[in-house]
């Protein structure tokens, strides 16, 4: 039975003047025709896209005419996109649009857990009160689904159900995006309960590129618009999605999934990039995305000091001393 090639080392995590542990993974960055610019391990690796699939999934929105017959403009179409903090903006919002679906928030199926923004946790908590699903990190997309739904007339109790019209809806738009037919993607279920798919790597740097060099006025421009000009509604407010765009202002847009997995759009140059971290690891995505941006040339200045805290963190013992640092090691 053949062996599969050892993934290359993208972090190590040292401990006094010693590697203790290293994170393995894949990189790929390819524009919109498909031309792979730079790569680190295996570009076909097959990768379950998690909540990199979000703005292909919020696309069908706007091509189904669903946005236009709602009023859904660019916070709306930003939040659809993203992987929520729970914070109170985007909870408001997630009301507004459900109250002009004519719904109400116990329709969201995607279940709960605390706010991802620890701050809005802590108020829950001292004010006696629990999370429900307007807290949760996917009620954006789980809200795209409902319009949908109520814009088709088709049924809201089963809407996660892989085989429910919404679904297949979604489906093919996935599969546009990143290039590869509906009948090859595997299809699972993420931890809201929604299907989810699998593409090989360099298909999610295409479909991302895609987004990139998409045309103003068609609806992937819009969406990606939308985006941009909204970064607090794809995360929140610390997190180095919101924060990356922020700082570089119309040039990017970061997406985070679970497992480790992360995309970028690149706007200039209408570039795509795909990430996994092979372990799942959490701590190795932010300072391998930031390291990105630098080999890239995209960082600036300003942006190189607000990134920094994402970099190369520092790891604390529980005296609050550091003893170690999660450091990127690839080049491009």
């Amino acid at each position: 039975m053949p062996t599969q090639p050892t993934s290359p080392v993208l972090i190590e995590v040292t401990r006094g003047p010693e590697v203790e542990s290293r994170h393995r993974g894949q990189i790929v960055v390819i524009d919109a025709q498909g031309n792979l610019k730079h790569q680190v391990g295996d570009p076909e690796a097959s990768v379950c896209l998690r909540s990199l699939a979000k703005p292909f999934q919020a696309l069908a929105v706007l091509t189904s005419g669903a946005a236009a017959a709602f009023g859904f403009k660019g916070a709306e179409l930003a939040l659809f996109s993203g992987s929520l903090s729970g914070q109170n903006f985007q909870t408001f919002l997630i009301t507004s649009v459900l109250e002009r679906l004519g719904l109400k928030p116990e329709v969201l199926q995607c279940g709960i857990h605390p706010p991802l923004h620890k701050p809005t946790a802590q108020a829950l908590t001292k004010a006696g009160q629990l999370p429900g699903p307007l807290q949760h990190t996917c009620a954006g997309k789980h809200t795209a689904m409902l319009a949908l739904c109520v814009h088709h007339g088709w049924p809201i109790e089963d809407y996660l159900n892989p085989a429910h019209p919404v679904q297949q809806l979604i489906l093919g738009h996935v599969a546009r995006m990143v290039g590869v037919p509906k009948a090859q993607i595997p299809v699972a279920i993420d931890g809201c309960g929604a299907p989810v798919f699998y593409a090989p790597l360099k298909n999610i740097a295409l479909g991302y590129a895609r987004l990139a060099a998409s045309q103003p006025g068609s609806p992937a421009g819009e969406l990606i618009a939308a985006i941009l000009t909204h970064p607090r509604h794809i995360a929140g407010d610390g997190r180095l999605e919101t924060e990356a765009m922020q700082a570089l202002p119309g040039k990017i847009f970061a997406k985070s999934g679970s497992e480790g997995g992360y995309a970028l759009s690149l706007i200039d140059g209408a570039l795509g990039v795909a990430l996994k971290i092979e372990d799942g690891g959490t701590r190795a995505m932010n300072p391998s995305v930031v390291e990105i941006l630098a080999q890239l040339g995209l960082s600036t200045p300003a942006a190189e000091q607000a990134l920094a805290p994402f970099r190369e963190p520092a790891i604390l013992n529980h005296r609050k001393e550091e003893v170690g640092r999660i450091r990127p090691v690839f080049k491009l």
